[in-house]
């Protein structure tokens, strides 16, 4: 007979952030120190240095004694199942990230993406874990680089999970959303650095790409670890923003040189495919593919996607202007052109 696992409220919850020192990891960290009060949260990273950095930010927090840190690689189950014991729930954030890296590494990004979802996955279902949320990428829908491919197999063990934990009631579930504003990762800070020279990289003007806060990220992925039903890949309807116009919003006046498209790298973002489209219910505010028709029922309240639907960031019909850009990443407008430096 199959376990019940009853997932308690966050303000009763021991919750776990693998990859918790990184952009992602500490906004949602404070999120839940501020808002929610749970009674534990564990940051899980492989970076020492990261990890006393974040403990320097908590020392005046009024919360901070509920917070523990592991030192720990997600490549290492043995470790994820101690990192675990009495754990309700996790948010995997961990990841390798970077495309061109990742053309170069094949088999590191493969051992962390791919080995360490399968070493998550393992490890929660044996720690009787309520429920897990693993964030997931627009290069996981029809991968053309590395990194994507290792990210959709992840999100393909997530999904599986719900099958594979067997008598135990682990709940699995997968959010995948675009570009973070704010994120290591995004074009936005290398924009910032290259206005101070007058001068903007464009690899192809006709780019366009899906938006998204630090902020919502992080209330989006908490409405999904509550909401789950298990088996679910959740997509925001979130905005879109063509790539000249957020050079011409963070750097007015500056020149802009066209330096080609990189390899790996898509002309647009796809977050749901043709192909993914048959198992998608539209929601008011998100997509959700599900793994079958009989899991798509838990969404009836939903409208099923047409066959030949398909979310990317060119045909979206919500576009960020400037000002709104600037303002969700917590940028002042330039009153000035910038200028080169000598």
């Amino acid at each position: 007979m199959p376990a019940t696992n009853a997932a308690p409220p966050l303000s009763e919850a021991n919750i776990l952030i693998t990859g918790g020192t990184g952009s992602f990891g500490q906004r949602l960290l404070f999120t839940l120190l501020e808002q929610h009060q749970p009674r534990r949260v564990a940051i899980f990273s492989r970076d020492e240095l990261k990890q006393y950095d974040l403990q320097q930010k908590l020392l005046d927090h009024p919360q901070a004694d509920t917070v523990r840190f592991f030192l720990g690689d997600v490549r290492d189950r043995d470790r994820l199942v101690r990192a675990f014991d009495g754990v309700d729930y996790v948010v995997h954030a961990a990841a390798l990230k970077q495309v061109p890296a990742a053309e170069y590494n094949p088999l590191e990004f493969i051992k962390t993406n791919i080995i360490g979802a399968a070493n998550v996955v393992e490890a929660a279902i044996d720690r009787n874990v309520c429920r897990v949320v693993a964030l997931s990428t627009d290069k996981a829908a029809n991968p053309i680089n590395l990194y994507g491919a290792t990210k959709l197999c992840s999100d393909k063990l997530f999904v599986s999970a719900a099958a594979y934990s067997g008598r135990h009631a682990t709940r699995f579930c997968v959010v995948r959303y675009g570009n973070v504003m704010g994120s290591r990762g995004s074009v936005i800070p290398l924009f910032l650095r290259q206005r101070e020279t007058g001068r903007l990289t464009i690899t192809d003007e006709r780019m366009t790409r899906f938006w998204i806060s630090l902020q919502q990220g992080v209330d989006f992925v908490l409405d999904n670890l509550l909401g789950m039903h298990g088996g679910e890949i959740f997509v925001p309807k979130i905005p879109s923003m063509r790539v000249m116009d957020l050079a011409a919003a963070i750097a007015p006046g500056c020149e802009t040189v066209v330096t080609g498209i990189r390899p790996g790298e898509k002309l647009h973002e796809v977050m749901v495919t043709e192909d993914d489209a048959r198992n998608t219910t539209e929601l008011a505010d998100r997509y959700v593919i599900t793994a079958s028709p009989e899991a798509a029922a838990n969404y009836a309240h939903g409208t099923p996607c047409a066959p030949a639907f398909r979310y990317a960031s060119d045909s979206n019909d919500r576009w960020l202007t400037g000002a709104e850009m600037l303002a969700l990443a917590g940028l002042a407008e330039p009153t000035l052109a910038a200028t080169p430096t000598p």
